[in-house]
């Protein structure tokens, strides 16, 4: 159970303050803003609800990474995959780290007095952040330490330090590291003649202090733990054995540092490691060449200010002094771990062959729409018949959008190919397909966003790849992300022209389709094939439509057509007619939608909310949204898809964009209203499996807790466990 969160209110005139000072970057940039999207009414009426009625998004993303960590602590979960959330926790505390602790920084050190939504300047919230994270730390590294590690070595998979290890293995690994590891390490000494290093974000590194045994002065140096050897190292001279015994990198360099320092006595040494900031904007308008000014930036990124020191809690006070000097680091950015730093290294013990100790094995079902044939009906032939709605992992991505895009690369039919692309896979068959078809002759257009953070590098390769293949490759619109899931596909089919569509919530990667739920919706439809040409016109030439006939976009459509859908779900429930929002995503954040909600609320709407991330609403407050109820599921599975649906209009929507100002407002996000009723009725048997009472999850108390459900003996079900049946018995 997480912390309430209680912070102090703010003055009402900075709460409905903008969340950025400066313009949007499309403003910024000549793109037009959203209109306003609510009616002076509902301006009125949002005036008048209280001002403490959001919880902070930065405090309520710890208690994300809060419940993964819950999720390692949970006994009931087999103990590998235990450990590999221990390890998603440590590195989604990296990239918090990296982005959003790094833009607080950067807004307390620039002056800027933007509050946020709940009315904390940037100090404030980092101190709160910092508090709560040494708290944190410390039950991850205690959950390693105490729990998991004891539990490990009892099934034969030990992480043991140099002085566990006997004389036969330690002289075979002492062999290893004269030929393996030796030669690629360089101790950085430092003195006047030598400055001290640049250190690297993220990397591993050993502070070491040696002495002249003849008398002389202690001297500092730093020792790089290389990051392209393997954190953890095999002892045992066989590895078919179902025993596994690790030792880290760092204490097998640690034993050997007099060969490192010879004729010198090396008097200490301890473990540190620093993050930076890896936040960056590229400066569009002053760059004719996009690419050429994000590889500037990439380049960059690595000397970004430091934002986090992490250091073993054995640490001496006048090492501690020395990094904190010269690394110029704040004394409130110390991160004092007890125990082993980086457990992103744990990801390594998942290649230990033990399935007992795994979730069961798990291999996609191919749609039914899909299924093998006598006679294979293309995805073409299929789709002429009806609608598909494709749920992965539990529908094979291979089988269903990999092939839609393979069939179109084949087919001499296709005269042309229209995609997205904000992440793939690093041997993409989506980006193959695109290659081959446009060797083929047809016209092929890539959008590739080459600013998803952390991708951008591969990003740009795929890009260089496609255009030397042909391929009109774009770079999006100046100022947005280019976030949205859309693939197009145009085939003459006799006398006329006909239009096959993708719209999904997830990427066009087949390895993240293995591990994220994700929807995506396969479709003939004349009158969505419009809407993506017009949607592909805007993305491509200059066209500046923002109104579709069955597809909401951002930045100027979507949060307006979901405002307008919860205001008439309020005039339904106040005509006594049936109503109620259902909404799945990854956050809700944006104020102006949950102001929405609250009013639907008071309205006497029934709303629920399954949220896996980030959720600023407060559920259950008296006066304000008793008829609220919010959710969180995590599991064996990624909950990623966003869905929708409004009870007295009947709709249902999927697709890219969450309840985000960044989505909103700064990317380009599509929406596709599912019409088929029996697509509908897949989307609901959902929505009915996530919120029934019997399934396990955490819900979100008006105070900020997220309490586990069911509580107590209550019966139990696994929301994620029901749907692999569900679609084993369909498949």
């Amino acid at each position: 159970m997480s912390e309430p969160l209680n912070p102090p209110p703010a003055p009402p005139d900075l709460r409905r303050a903008r969340p950025d000072a400066a313009l949007t970057a499309q403003e910024k940039h000549g793109v037009p803003s959203a209109p306003p999207a609510v009616t002076a009414v509902a301006r009125l009426a949002a005036d008048a609800l209280p001002d403490d009625r959001y919880f902070n998004r930065e405090l309520s993303w710890q208690d994300f990474n809060a419940r993964v960590l819950a999720l390692a602590e949970d006994a009931s979960q087999p103990l590998l995959e235990r450990t590999k959330f221990l390890a998603i926790f440590a590195s989604n505390l990296d990239e918090f780290y990296m982005v959003r602790v790094a833009g607080l920084k950067r807004r307390d050190e620039t002056g800027l007095s933007v509050r946020s939504a709940d009315g904390l300047t940037p100090r404030e919230q980092l101190a709160y952040i910092a508090k709560r994270n040494q708290d944190l730390v410390e039950r991850h590294t205690g959950a390693f330490e105490d729990e998991l590690r004891p539990e490990l070595a009892a099934e034969g998979i030990r992480i043991v330090s140099w002085s566990d290890l006997d004389g036969p293995d330690q002289l075979r690994l002492s062999g290893y590291f004269t030929d393996q590891i030796f030669p690629v390490l360089t101790p950085l000494a430092v003195d006047p003649a030598h400055p001290f290093p640049y250190i690297s974000g993220l990397s591993l590194n050993l502070a070491v202090t040696v002495r002249d045994p003849e008398g002389g002065t202690e001297r500092f140096a730093r020792v790089k733990v290389p990051s392209n050897v393997p954190r953890l190292i095999r002892v045992e001279a066989q590895r078919e054995r179902r025993e596994a015994t690790f030792l880290p990198l760092e204490e097998l360099i640690s034993a050997h540092l007099g060969e490192l320092f010879t004729g010198m006595e090396v008097t200490e040494h301890h473990v540190f490691r620093i993050t930076r900031n890896a936040d960056f904007e590229v400066e569009e308008d002053r760059d004719e060449d996009l690419l050429q000014a994000l590889e500037r930036e990439l380049a960059q990124r690595r000397f970004g200010p430091p934002v986090r020191l992490e250091v073993a809690q054995d640490m001496s006070e006048h090492m501690l002094e020395l990094l904190l000097r010269e690394l110029e680091v704040d004394p409130r950015d110390v991160v004092e771990v007890p125990g082993l730093l980086d457990l992103t290294c744990l990801h390594q013990l998942s290649t230990v062959d033990r399935k007992e100790l795994k979730y069961p094995t798990f291999v996609p079902a191919t749609h039914p729409a899909f299924g093998e044939r006598e006679t294979p009906k293309s995805v073409f032939a299929t789709l002429r018949e009806g609608d598909v709605l494709v749920h992965h992992p539990y529908d094979s991505f291979s089988t269903s959008v990999q092939r839609f895009v393979e069939q179109a690369a084949a087919d001499p039919k296709v005269l042309a190919i229209k995609q997205t692309l904000y992440r793939t896979s690093g041997d993409s068959p989506i980006v193959d397909a695109l290659v081959d078809a446009a060797e083929a002759g047809k016209q092929v257009v890539a959008l590739v966003e080459i600013k998803a953070r952390f991708d951008e590098q591969a990003n740009i390769t795929w890009a260089r790849t496609l255009e030397r293949a042909g391929v009109h490759v774009v770079y999006g619109l100046m100022g947005l992300k280019t976030h949205c899931k859309t693939a197009l596909v145009v085939r003459q089919e006799g006398s006329t022209i006909r239009r096959y569509c993708h719209i999904g919530t997830g990427n066009y990667n087949p390895k993240t389709a293995r591990l994220y739920e994700d929807l995506g919706l396969l479709t003939a439809d004349p009158s969505i094939g419009a809407d993506l040409t017009d949607l592909f016109n805007v993305l491509t030439g200059y066209s500046r439509q923002d109104t579709f006939r069955n597809i909401l976009t951002a930045p100027n459509g979507i949060r307006r057509g979901i405002l307008r859908d919860i205001t008439a779900e309020i005039e339904h429930a106040r005509a006594g007619r049936p109503a109620g929002v259902r909404i799945k995503c990854n956050s809700l954040v944006d104020e102006q939608v949950i102001d929405a909600l609250y009013q639907a609320s008071q309205a006497g709407v029934e709303v629920d909310v399954v949220v896996r991330g980030i959720c600023s609403l407060k559920p259950g407050v008296k006066g304000l949204s008793e008829n609220i109820r919010v959710r969180s599921i995590l599991g064996r599975f990624l909950e990623h898809s966003r869905i929708l649906h409004f009870r007295g209009g009947e709709s249902y929507w999927i697709g890219s964009a969450d309840m985000m100002h960044r989505n909103l407002d700064r990317r380009i996000e599509a929406l596709v209203r599912v019409k088929e009723p029996k697509l509908a009725r897949q989307l609901d048997e959902i929505f009915n499996s996530a919120l029934d009472p019997s399934t396990r999850c955490w819900v979100l108390t008006a105070t900020g807790e997220w309490a586990p459900s069911p509580s107590g003996d209550s019966e139990v079900r696994d929301h994620q466990v029901e749907l692999i049946s569900k679609h084993r018995a369909n498949g």
